[in-house]
């Protein structure tokens, strides 16, 4: 992987957020391409329930203070940085009072869904992108872990289809087990479409739950990876359906020379 810039962009990421299989695939991934000598760079959201004392995260003026349009409305973006020490390496977090400021990051307290999941979820996307502009950086691949991260593949492929920074990236979706139940707001695709992406290229959101996320994601990505063990079934089938380079799920153990040979070998051919 010498020299190879690749951009992680997840939902959940150790050591910040609990540990499960996506922060803590989240974390492995990057180091991995890390210690085989690639460039990373590494993007999440900044939830309320992250100890920014602790983890020592402070606001990069120069890359905040832009605002984004999200459904009509002006939100400030702003960029926070902070270093896993033991790896030096260095996470950027997209931040808003409105949406991330909560003391959780995707349910209330009763457990529901916060109703404006889907509009974080579009924050996110625009907001990693227009950093990585800000930052020069152009990756050879992006590669996409959690659902909150699940818009970016059609953000990149669509809004941003003339940005000249990412005409080369490839784009990877990692597919996990099913993440919550339910839906996200029903208005969601009437948002995208207010970016002027056309309802015809994410019709399944019609119905927002996770696997529609997922499959939006995998549509407009150019390779998938099967993250866990229990991928629901009906993504099985429809991952099936693409003629995408696909890597069967492998233990962590195994997770160093597998994703290392897909990156190299399948990706980035």
């Amino acid at each position: 992987m010498n020299g190879k810039k690749i951009l992680f962009v997840s939902s959940e990421l150790v050591p910040y957020l609990p540990e499960n299989p996506v922060s803590l695939m989240s974390y492995e991934a990057p180091r991995m391409v890390n210690s085989n000598g690639g460039q990373i760079r590494i993007f999440m959201p900044r939830y309320g329930n992250i100890n920014e004392r602790r983890h020592q995260l402070h606001e990069v003026i120069r890359l905040s203070g832009m605002n984004l349009v999200i459904n009509d409305m002006d939100m400030p973006l702003i960029i926070k940085v902070a270093s896993i020490p033991r790896e030096r390496i260095q996470v950027y977090f997209i931040d808003n009072d409105e949406y991330f400021k909560r003391k959780a990051t995707f349910h209330d307290k009763e457990g529901n869904l916060f109703p404006d999941n889907d509009e974080r979820a579009i924050f996110f996307a625009k907001g990693v992108v227009e950093t990585v502009k800000k930052l020069n950086w152009s990756p050879d691949i992006i590669h996409v872990h959690g659902w909150m991260a699940s818009l970016l593949p059609l953000y990149l492929r669509k809004y941003y289809a003339d940005e000249p920074l990412f005409a080369d990236s490839k784009i990877i979706t990692s597919i996990y087990g099913r993440d919550f139940e339910g839906e996200l707001n029903p208005e969601m695709m009437d948002k995208i479409a207010f970016d002027g992406i056309e309802k015809d290229s994410i019709g399944s959101l019609a119905q927002p739950d996770y696997n529609n996320l997922l499959k939006v994601a995998m549509d407009h990505s150019d390779a998938i990876i099967l993250a866990s063990e229990e991928v629901p079934e009906d993504l099985k089938k429809y991952i099936d359906s693409l003629s995408k380079p696909v890597l069967p799920y492998v233990s962590l153990q195994e997770a160093e020379e597998a994703y290392t040979n897909f990156y190299k070998t399948e990706v980035l051919n």
